[in-house]
């Protein structure tokens, strides 16, 4: 999970509503230049002081983290560690050239937290910073001026900064950057299922899903008739007779077909459009988010795939009737659709939860 610093240094008449929603969402610090704005929060948020423009109190008061700026403070974080060592301290760097970033790289290779301002728009200075840290043990809080950005950053070469510190403009504002920061899937917990029937069904329309990502060779989605059963679906990064390779494509199934997108929320094939997220597993449950690009929408015959859980519940999936279309089995063995026969093994996952308009709740649901 990502971190959440909720700037409310410069907010105005909507700060204690802001700072109640903060608060309310868990984010996981509040920042101010004041120690007086710090000393009415509770312990469960950490309080972070930046007093940037200002000179160093004398008490640093309730103050868990903080942040200071070397050459307009005349002191470094170590300085301040030896003398409060009760305290964490962090450096600010603003980023404007070449020596500035050499300055943050520095920063985020000794430092226990390092804000990091980048004033140019482009992301490559802070990918240049994060290659940097990759071995250090501090946090990167990356300033971000709205939520779109934030997500941008949290993304920036994979692993994204560790945080965003975020000025919110409204009540909403924080709710969102929370979310943002949250936005990483949980693992999930796959199942053996036992092919018990297939069935050459006829014609239909089938979904080709076309990602923004190229898919590892024991990765896919999730795909299922019903909400509650889902069979794991390969990309085309396995070679075919006929075809070169799409390992950004699963030909994921009919268009009625649940698959997992954000928020655990599912998402009938034939909604997805160009910027949707999906959910790409592989075989051992790890997960990540994965961006949309075009979704093919085609007639085909169509081969319908029973099989069940060691529990005894059905899953159903319906694919495209032809013998390039794949799924996966245990170890990442990769099973043509019209090859399999009762008896075989495949992947597959089963939600607990009802779904209402996607998003899972506990009620009666019956699907047949």
């Amino acid at each position: 999970m990502k971190i959440s610093w909720l700037d409310i240094r410069s907010l105005g008449e909507a700060r204690d509503a802001i700072v109640q929603e903060a608060l309310h969402h868990r984010v996981e610090a509040i920042v101010a230049d004041d120690v007086a704005d710090l000393k009415d929060l509770p312990p469960t948020v950490t309080k972070v002081l930046l007093p940037l423009g200002k000179p160093l109190p004398e008490d640093f008061g309730e103050a868990t983290v903080v942040v200071v700026d070397p050459a307009a403070h005349g002191v470094t974080p170590a300085e301040l560690a030896l003398r409060h060592p009760e305290l964490e301290f962090g450096r600010f760097v603003e980023i404007v050239d070449a020596p500035t970033l050499e300055d943050a790289c520095e920063s985020a290779r000794t430092e226990k937290w390092s804000v990091l301002l980048f004033r140019d728009p482009t992301k490559i200075p802070l990918e240049i910073v994060i290659a940097a840290a990759a071995r250090a043990k501090g946090s990167l809080i990356t300033v971000a001026q709205d939520v779109e950005e934030a997500e941008i950053i949290f993304g920036v070469l994979e692993h994204g900064s560790d945080g965003v510190m975020m000025a919110p403009k409204a009540v909403g504002d924080t709710a969102a950057l929370k979310r943002a920061a949250e936005a990483d899937v949980p693992n999930l917990a796959l199942v053996e299922l036992r092919v018990v029937k297939t069935t050459h069904i006829g014609m239909g329309e089938r979904a080709c899903v076309d990602t923004c990502t190229h898919f590892r060779e024991d990765e896919g989605i999730l795909v299922g008739s019903h909400s509650k059963g889902m069979i794991l679906c390969v990309s085309e990064t396995h070679p075919l007779p006929y075809m070169p390779t799409r390992p950004f494509r699963v030909n994921a199934g009919a268009i009625h077909s649940y698959t997992l997108g954000k928020d655990e929320r599912t998402n009938y094939l034939s909604e997805l459009t160009a910027g949707s997220k999906v959910t790409a597993v592989d075989v051992k449950g790890n997960t990540r988010l994965v961006t949309v690009g075009r979704v093919k929408i085609e007639s085909r015959p169509l081969i319908s795939i029973d099989a069940e859980a060691p529990n005894g519940q059905r899953v159903n999936l319906i694919l495209q009737d032809d013998w390039h279309v794949r799924v996966l089995g245990p170890g990442g063995a990769v099973l043509n659709s019209t090859e399999l026969k009762p008896g075989d093994t495949v992947l597959g996952y089963l939600p607990s939860e009802d779904r209402h308009v996607g998003y899972p709740i506990n009620e009666f649901c019956l699907e047949k």
